[in-house]
C-alpha cells in the first residue's frame, strides 16, 4: 500500500520560492499543471493535470501518475497501454505550482492517448493545424 505524502504549505513567500519544503500550490479544484518531457531528447510529450495523490504516487513509485478531469480519477500512464513513463527527475517551479516530470516512456514511447509520440504532433498554420512529428 502507498503512503499518501502530506503537503505542507510554506510559511511565507520567501519560504515558498527559496525553502526546502515541498509545499505545492494546488488551484481551487485541487489540481497542479504538469508537464513531461523526454529525459534524452527534452521533446515536450505531454500536459496533465496532478492531485496531490498522483503528485504523491509519482514520487513513491517512479512512474508518473495524473489526475484525469474528464474521469474524475486518478490515471497511471500507461497502465493499460504499456506506456509508462519512468521518472528521471521530478521539479517544480519557483512558486509550486508547476511540475516538470522528465520521464522515459516504455512501450513503443509514445505518450498521446492517440498513438502519437507526443500529445503535441499538430502545428497551427493559417490558423489551421498540420500535423507534423
Amino acid at each position: 500500500m502507498l503512503r499518501m505524502i502530506d503537503f505542507p504549505t510554506a510559511l511565507d513567500k520567501y519560504a515558498l520560492e527559496h525553502g526546502p519544503a515541498l509545499a505545492p500550490r494546488f488551484d481551487a479544484a485541487g489540481l497542479i499543471a504538469a508537464i513531461a518531457t523526454h529525459a534524452d531528447t527534452g521533446e515536450i510529450l505531454m500536459f496533465a493535470w496532478m492531485n496531490a495523490e498522483a503528485l504523491s504516487k509519482t514520487l513513491e513509485t517512479g512512474e508518473a501518475h495524473y489526475f484525469s478531469r474528464s474521469r474524475n480519477e486518478l490515471w497511471h500512464k500507461g497502465a493499460t497501454s504499456g506506456q509508462v513513463q519512468q521518472v528521471v527527475e521530478a521539479r517544480i517551479d519557483c512558486d509550486q505550482d508547476a511540475v516538470w516530470l522528465k520521464v522515459r516512456p516504455q512501450g513503443d514511447g509514445g505518450a498521446c492517448h492517440t498513438g502519437a509520440r507526443s500529445c503535441f504532433y499538430r502545428v497551427i498554420e493559417n490558423r489551421g493545424l498540420v500535423e507534423r512529428p
